[in-house]
C-alpha cells in the first residue's frame, strides 16, 4: 500500500539560501533522515507558471501559464484531476492562486478560504489571499499556523496528496532582496516551522518532499535565468528515492514522481522520468 504524500513548497527560497539558513531540513540530512538535492525550475521563474509546472509536469511554455496575471483554470492533466480521477483524496494549505488552478473556479474569499467537499476538485482546502499586501503590511500568514492546518487536514481528512505551500519568503525576498537578513531569517523561520510539522507527518506515515518554486535576486525579483532564479532546493524525506546523490534534478519531475509515489497510472504528458 502506497504512503501519503505531502508536497512542501517555500517559495521563493534559493538553493544556497536553505543551505545555509535550514538548519532543521540539514540536520535531517546530516542524520540520514532525508536526502537533499539541487534542482533546477523551468522558465520564466514566475510563480503561478512553476505552480502549475509542478503540478502538470509541462514547462510554463508547454502548458501555456506564462505570468501571474495570466492565471486560469489548469488545462492539461495534473496531479489533483489524475488522483481524482483514480479515486484518491487531495489537500491543500496554500496560496488562493492554487484555487485558480485546481478548484475549478476563480477564488472568491468568501466562498472558497475553507473547503470541506468531497466533491471538489480539491476536497479539504485552507487557502489565504494576501489581498492588499506591501511592505508596510506584508499580510503573511503565520507559518505555524500554516503547518498546524496542514497537520489537522492529515489528522482528519487523511489526504493521499497534501500540499503546502508558504509565500513568505517570496514577500520579503521581494521587499528586502536574496542578500538581506530579513530574507534570510524568513528562511529560518519556515524551516523553524517545517521542525514541528515534518516529524508529525512522517509518524503519520507521510512520504514528504520540500521544495521551492523558484529562488530570488539581489534586486527582490525573480523571472529570469539567473543562477540564484533557477537553483531550487528538493528535499526527500522517503526510502523510495534512486536518484543519484549530486545529481541536478529537472523539477518537470515532481509531478509523475507523486504519482509513482502514489502508485497512480502517470499521463502520457508528464513525460520527465519519477524519481523513485
Amino acid at each position: 500500500m502506497a504512503n501519503p504524500v505531502c508536497l512542501i513548497i517555500i517559495d521563493g527560497l534559493r538553493h544556497d539560501t536553505a543551505i545555509e539558513e535550514c538548519g532543521y531540513l540539514m540536520a535531517a540530512v546530516e542524520a540520514k533522515q532525508a536526502r537533499a538535492w539541487q534542482m533546477q525550475s523551468c522558465l520564466p521563474t514566475i510563480s503561478a507558471p512553476l505552480y502549475e509546472t509542478i503540478h502538470t509536469g509541462l514547462a510554463p511554455i508547454e502548458h501555456g501559464i506564462l505570468s501571474n496575471e495570466a492565471i486560469r483554470p489548469s488545462n492539461k492533466p495534473n496531479v489533483f484531476s489524475t488522483l481524482k480521477t483514480a479515486g484518491k483524496t487531495t489537500g491543500a494549505v496554500a496560496h488562493s492562486y492554487y484555487h485558480t488552478l485546481y478548484g475549478g473556479t476563480a477564488f472568491d474569499p468568501f466562498e472558497h478560504t475553507e473547503i470541506n467537499d468531497p466533491d471538489a476538485p480539491v476536497p479539504y482546502a485552507r487557502y489565504y489571499s494576501m489581498e492588499g499586501y506591501s511592505k508596510v503590511n506584508p499580510a503573511l500568514p503565520s507559518e505555524t499556523d500554516l503547518c498546524a492546518q496542514t497537520w489537522i487536514l492529515a489528522q482528519t481528512h487523511k489526504p493521499d496528496y497534501l500540499l503546502l505551500h508558504s509565500s513568505s519568503c517570496d514577500s520579503l525576498g521581494h521587499y528586502y532582496t536574496s542578500s538581506s537578513a530579513e530574507y534570510r531569517h524568513q528562511a529560518w523561520r519556515v524551516d523553524n516551522a517545517l521542525s514541528r510539522l515534518i516529524p508529525r507527518l512522517r509518524d503519520a506515515g507521510y512520504d514528504v518532499l520540500v521544495t521551492a518554486d523558484h529562488g530570488m535576486n539581489e534586486d527582490g525579483h525573480h523571472a529570469g535565468d539567473q543562477p540564484g532564479l533557477r537553483a531550487v532546493p528538493f528535499f526527500v524525506f522517503s526510502d523510495r528515492f534512486k536518484a543519484p546523490e549530486n545529481e541536478i534534478l529537472d523539477q518537470k519531475a515532481i509531478a509523475p514522481t507523486i504519482l509513482a509515489l502514489l502508485e497512480t497510472p502517470i499521463p502520457q504528458s508528464m513525460t520527465s522520468k519519477a524519481l523513485t
